[in-house]
């Protein structure tokens, strides 16, 4: 079992910017470097989707269109903790952001393909 703490939401004006930061703790030992990481975002009335994920070595990273150049999702293996750089903030940016473990090194963009899930952090833009 992996457990899953996400920090660093808030409230925020368009333009800004946020760290969110996900620490991970129990069966991970020595294998976190082994999961791949994804953020994904949920919104009011809308489906989730990703907004960032990253490979179990960091070495690769995906960002869908809409957040590219705006977001950086990075990791420290040596900590079991991944972060999301959010920057120039959108009011469409604005959703509950969940943090994701998958029980393999490479990532996945669908959420049904992860493991476990943090609680949420929610972040809102206002314009």
């Amino acid at each position: 079992q992996v457990q899953l703490v996400e920090s660093g939401g808030g409230l925020v004006q368009a333009g800004g910017s946020l760290r969110l930061s996900c620490a991970a703790s129990g069966r991970t030992g020595d294998t976190f470097n082994t999961y791949a990481m994804g953020w994904f975002r949920q919104a009011p009335g809308k489906e989730r989707e990703v907004a960032a994920a990253i490979s179990g070595s960091g070495s690769f990273r995906y960002y869908p269109d809409s957040v590219k150049g705006r977001f950086l999702i990075s990791r420290d293996n040596a900590k079991n903790t991944v972060y999301l750089q959010m920057n120039s903030l959108r009011p469409e940016d604005t959703a509950v952001y969940y943090c994701a473990v998958r029980k393999g090194a490479a990532y996945r963009t669908s959420s049904h393909e992860y493991d476990y899930w943090g609680r949420g952090t929610q972040v809102t833009v206002s314009s």
